[in-house]
């Protein structure tokens, strides 16, 4: 079984109001792959990364995790697969300290306490904030949440790391520590973002989404700097593809992806 390979197939969400948000989706995404999901404000990006965790399900088809069908009854399997870092780090920490908050995943499957302390060891180490694991997470400033947020993710040891606009609300410099933990993974990684340099940076393949259909998915250079498709989607090229505003020379894009 993989369980690196997601599929959705002919994915389609209405919500209780009656709104169509997602249109018959389907893509496949694959081990090792960094993808990002873009499109303007709500195209259904954050809807759709619901229905891949299976916090929503859908009104049409359907979400596989290898060959496993996303159900409510398969949930608990899924979320051993899938770890997701929402858009608030508050919705995600509510512990006291922020090593409790990293153990509380691998407690809830009751893992033995050494493996549990060894996790949270492994995963404080990776975001860089072991300093920080008596902390209080309330105390903390919005980087030092977002990596905690992370970190309670990793514990986990997911085999696929979903993310909701990971860089809303950085500073520069957290901002770009971010980017340069995300491009060190080896996760397989689905990220949704209105950062499109960020994106530009970390992800090979992009999924442009409007009004909840897909406007485009292929090489993220080339939908990046396809300038036509990004305005009829509500978005602009990325700052580091733009020309110079000053000297008007245009930026080598292959110095940015990477």
């Amino acid at each position: 079984m993989s369980h690196h390979k997601i599929e959705a197939k002919s994915l389609g969400y209405t919500y209780p109001d009656g709104h169509e948000t997602i249109k018959n989706i389907s893509f496949s995404i694959h081990h090792g792959e960094s993808v990002g999901i873009i499109g303007a404000n709500g195209a259904g990006k954050s809807t759709l990364l619901m229905l891949l965790m299976g916090m929503f399900f859908p009104s049409q088809g359907e979400v596989l995790v290898g060959d496993v069908r996303v159900t409510k009854k398969t949930l608990p399997l899924i979320r051993q697969r899938l770890g997701m870092v929402f858009q608030d780090p508050d919705d995600q920490l509510f512990m006291t300290t922020v090593y409790d908050d990293v153990a509380f995943g691998p407690r809830n499957y009751r893992l033995d306490e050494n493996e549990v302390e060894q996790r949270v060891k492994n995963a404080l180490e990776t975001v860089g904030i072991s300093h920080l694991k008596e902390r209080a997470p309330f105390k903390l400033s919005g980087g030092e949440k977002r990596a905690a947020a992370i970190a309670a993710v990793l514990s986990m040891s997911p085999d696929v790391l979903i993310m909701d606009e990971p860089t809303a609300a950085l500073d520069p410099k957290s901002r770009r520590r971010l980017i340069n933990l995300l491009k060190g993974f080896e996760h397989t990684k689905i990220i949704t973002s209105h950062d499109l340099d960020m994106v530009l940076e970390v992800c090979k393949r992009i999924i442009v989404i409007k009004d909840g259909e897909i406007a485009a998915d292929g090489n993220g250079e080339d939908i990046l700097t396809n300038a036509e498709l990004l305005d009829a989607c509500g978005l602009e090229m990325p700052f580091a593809l733009q020309n110079c505003p000053v000297c008007g020379v245009n930026k080598d894009k292959e110095r940015w992806v990477k």
